[in-house]
């Protein structure tokens, strides 16, 4: 090792799901909305004043907080805007996370956690989940540093029930607990009402899944306005113009459109719902996914030799090889119908035996 290496801050780091240059693929592999965003956002991007490029942004991006406080029923100073929900949540983590006790979050869960965890050098201890894949609560009272996961939780889908969340925050009042909703808007109940009743919680969502905006990297948190304040601090310290002019506009006009927001959400849930059943009547084993794809497993296919089947036919799925216990699953993405049926064509063929495609 060089001298200069000795002081390198080295992590091992997030694997993002690949992103194929052909876009004649059928992509179910990163959760992306299969819908274009709303006409508003369209409306808006061609009325961009190109101009206005050469200033900086308003850096409380005053805009689009001002439409999620509406939008959601809170008050501006309870909101924190950045670049995408892996932006704020590890502002978030930077911020709210600095005992010399660990944070606790699943064993099987969005693996960005422990990358942030070890990037901090914020120590941690992951809790494993049930037989059924799901969160115990019971698991998560004991002393911590602070707690962070998703509900629904990725990559299962499962919904833990409101009553299950406020009984985590609610046996934690001296830490920061951070409920990851990227998910919510497909079949979930929000904690966003838990905010009256607790000061030290903390919920993340995004605009990348529901509202089509993946490729402008808009995420943001609820909280009480002087944790919010906290974490804005740090934001400042850091970076202060987060925030680019069109993704303040663009993104509060997708925050404002919810009729459109809602039909988008409906189709996926419908066409989610619908998938669960073919999936299941192929053999396969299909949790009650209450996000916008299923994560599945098949007791008769291997999941990597299944995976690399569907990408040679150009479709294209996730496969976890870590950890252990969700090795033999693939994360699919609930596209549209004509996706979702030219991929069950794809499995019917191939639970058959005929390999000729």
């Amino acid at each position: 090792m060089r001298t200069w290496e000795q002081n390198i801050r080295r992590v091992v780091p997030y694997v993002p799901g690949e992103q194929p240059k052909d876009t004649s693929v059928i992509k179910l592999n990163t959760n992306e909305n299969p819908y274009p965003p709303s006409p508003k956002v369209a409306a808006a991007l061609r009325n961009l004043d190109a101009e206005q490029l050469r200033l900086y942004p308003d850096p409380a991006a005053s805009e689009l907080v001002d439409a999620i406080a509406e939008t959601y029923g809170v008050v501006r100073e309870q909101v924190f805007v950045g670049v995408g929900s892996d932006d704020v949540l590890a502002m978030a983590f930077l911020t709210c996370f600095q005992s010399e006790r660990p944070i606790l979050f699943p064993d099987i869960t969005y693996s960005f956690y422990d990358v942030w965890a070890d990037l901090f050098r914020i120590p941690y201890e992951v809790q494993p989940l049930d037989d059924a894949f799901l969160i115990r609560p019971e698991d998560y009272k004991k002393p911590n540093g602070g707690i962070i996961f998703p509900n629904p939780n990725a990559p299962t889908g499962l919904l833990m029930p409101l009553c299950q969340i406020e009984e985590i925050v609610h046996a934690n009042p001296d830490v920061i607990v951070i409920v990851d909703e990227a998910y919510i808007d497909f079949g979930g109940v929000s904690a966003l009402p838990l905010l009256k009743k607790y000061d030290n919680l903390l919920i993340a969502q995004t605009s990348s899944k529901s509202r089509s905006l993946a490729g402008l990297r808009i995420g943001f948190l609820f909280g009480n306005p002087k944790l919010i304040g906290y974490i804005n601090d740090c934001k400042y310290s850091f970076n202060s113009y987060t925030m680019n002019r069109p993704a303040i506009a663009l993104g509060a006009e997708a925050v404002r459109d919810q009729e459109y927001f809602r039909q988008c959400t409906q189709k996926i849930i419908k066409t989610r719902e619908w998938a669960k059943l073919k999936l299941r009547e192929l053999g396969f084993l299909c949790g009650d996914s209450a996000s916008n794809f299923v994560f599945v497993s098949h007791p008769e296919h291997e999941a990597g030799e299944l995976f690399a089947a569907l990408k040679e036919a150009g479709i294209y799925v996730r496969h976890f090889r870590k950890p252990e216990r969700i090795c033999n699953y693939l994360r699919i993405t609930i596209g549209t119908k004509e996706e979702m049926d030219a991929l069950f064509a794809f499995l019917t063929q191939y639970m058959s035996g005929d390999r000729s495609n």
